[in-house]
């Protein structure tokens, strides 16, 4: 795609694809489930004809990047450290992070883990959500929405899996990311819901083409990988003891849909109307709200996206 390079990097023990273009300061992204390198296609494009070298990795478990057949092979700890390897072998000391869903996440734990890394954070969907130690977020989760919360779902291994492969791939990936249901997603009994039969036209920002590359990627890979980042999130609760507290000082901008599923769900509007958000992130300059956009901002809105990033991270 228009002059992007693919390359394969070895870094935390498992090889890692990366999609990169342009020369300049490093503009690293990360994508979210179900998604891969390609989710920022268009960014990669915008940012590099810029100045900046645009770098997009499979995250571990994606794509063509290795999958650990291991369930504690996902830790946060395992993703942050593949990231800062990454940073390393791209030979630079800093990186601007723009990241998405559960790259988001990721990068709010690089933030808080190796702050000196990152210049400044363009952050999509997800807020930074302190630990609260009272309570395992899968735990919360399930005592506010239930047990068909689709993140109480994801947890048995094999099982999401086995319910995803009842429809074609990229019939699912289709549901997925065009999806503007809002609220949280509670799944039926039968099904994982995101197999319901979505007809009509694709949307003007997601073409045939693309989904067929998402497919073929997942075809190949299955979604164990990705799956397992949800599996982890109680340990990753455990293993965060020692931030309990802890906030994120590096430049932010945060910009979510107004139809984002997690926007509309778990009080995450008041949480960043409030005040609270930007308590815990005493360096959050800016909170954008797109009108009329859902989860997948940085495909639906592309061009707003790229221009929100350039806008904030010129700065520095």
């Amino acid at each position: 795609m228009e002059g992007i390079e693919h390359r394969t990097v070895e870094v935390n023990g498992i090889k890692m694809h990366v999609a990169e273009k342009g020369e300049g300061p490093v503009v690293l992204f990360l994508h979210g489930f179900p998604e891969l390198w390609y989710s920022w296609r268009h960014q990669i494009l915008a940012l590099s004809s810029l100045g900046y070298r645009a770098v997009a990795p499979d995250l571990r478990g994606y794509g063509d990047t290795d999958a650990p057949t291991s369930v504690n092979s996902y830790t946060c700890f395992h993703l942050v450290g593949d990231i800062v390897a990454l940073i390393h072998s791209l030979g630079v000391d800093q990186v601007f992070l723009v990241a998405h869903d559960w790259g988001a996440i990721i990068g709010w734990y690089l933030c808080l883990f190796r702050p000196e890394k990152i210049k400044a954070y363009v952050c999509l969907s997800i807020p930074f959500l302190p630990r609260n130690p009272k309570v395992k977020p899968v735990d919360a989760m399930r005592a506010s929405y239930g047990d068909d919360y689709y993140i109480c779902r994801f947890q048995e291994p094999g099982k999401a899996e086995a319910e995803f492969s009842n429809n074609g791939i990229e019939q699912l990936i289709k549901n997925m990311l065009t999806s503007r249901r809002t609220g949280p997603p509670i799944l039926p009994k039968e099904g994982l819901g995101f197999n319901s039969n979505t007809t009509g036209p694709l949307p003007s920002w997601l073409s045939q083409e693309d989904l067929k590359y998402y497919a073929s990627k997942f075809e190949k890979t299955g979604f164990t990988g990705g799956l397992n980042y949800y599996r982890n999130l109680n340990l990753n609760w455990e293993l965060t003891a020692p931030w309990t507290g802890a906030q994120v000082k590096v430049p932010v901008k945060f910009i979510t849909g107004d139809l984002d599923v997690v926007y509309t769900s778990f009080g995450m509007k008041d949480y960043i109307e409030s005040g609270a958000f930007k308590n815990n992130v005493p360096n959050l300059e800016e909170v954008v709200l797109q009108e009329g956009v859902a989860h997948f901002n940085n495909q639906e809105a592309a061009e707003e996206i790229s221009s929100h990033i350039f806008q904030f991270i010129k700065k520095f």
